[in-house]
């Protein structure tokens, strides 16, 4: 006697291929939902402001280069092809580099005590910074190593007339390879330049001569 064969694996292996196919729907739809980043909230550092002439600060809006100013999230695989500038596809910035790098600036040296104006409110005898964001990326010197990698030039200028000019680089390991770990990684450098940028300030004379 012949053993009917019925036709329910068949029909568990389509509820199963079904399955499958939902979710796989729903993990296509959940990769290309957007993550936005940004530096977090500028915890006070409890540095203060050293005896300086700079007691008050017109901080202009930082400038770079035209790829810094999107929202982009720029990653460099420098162990492979240091030249290719890639981007997180699902992942972005609040708003885009320079402005954070602008704000949290202002953040950190008001912290510190000092009086920081915007552009529209500069007046004869305050000095004025200008900051040149030269690169601002999230670097990969090995597979599972990368850091946040920020390099700017700083400029002070009293009544038109340069003053000092310094260049600050700073590398803070990511605690991760992927775009949560770099977006921390660059915001401790971008805290690290700033504490830079406010011992400098503590050196510079910006009286007349």
């Amino acid at each position: 006697m012949r053993t009917t064969v019925t036709a329910h694996p068949l029909r568990s292996f389509i509820a199963l291929a079904v399955s499958a196919c939902i979710l796989a729907g729903c993990a296509s739809n959940k990769a290309h939902e957007s993550t936005t980043y940004d530096f977090g909230p500028a915890a006070a550092t409890g540095q203060q402001a050293a005896a300086t002439p700079v007691a008050a600060l017109v901080v202009m809006d930082a400038t770079g280069p035209a790829a810094l100013e999107n929202e982009r999230m720029y990653y460099r695989l420098n162990y492979a092809d240091a030249l290719q500038a890639r981007t997180y596809a699902n992942s972005r910035w609040a708003s885009n580099p320079l402005q954070m790098v602008t704000q949290r600036f202002k953040t950190r040296l008001a912290q510190s005590g000092m009086k920081v104006l915007s552009a529209t409110d500069a007046s004869t005898g305050v000095p004025l910074l200008r900051v040149e964001v030269d690169d601002f990326v999230h670097a990969f010197s090995g597979v599972a190593q990368s850091e946040g990698y920020l390099t700017l030039r700083a400029s002070l200028f009293n009544d038109h007339k340069l003053v000092d000019q310094r260049t600050f680089t700073r590398s803070t390991p990511a605690p991760s390879a992927d775009a949560p770990g770099g977006a921390r990684a660059l915001a401790g450098s971008t805290d690290a330049v700033a504490a830079d940028i406010l011992a400098w300030l503590a050196t510079v004379d910006t009286r007349k001569r």
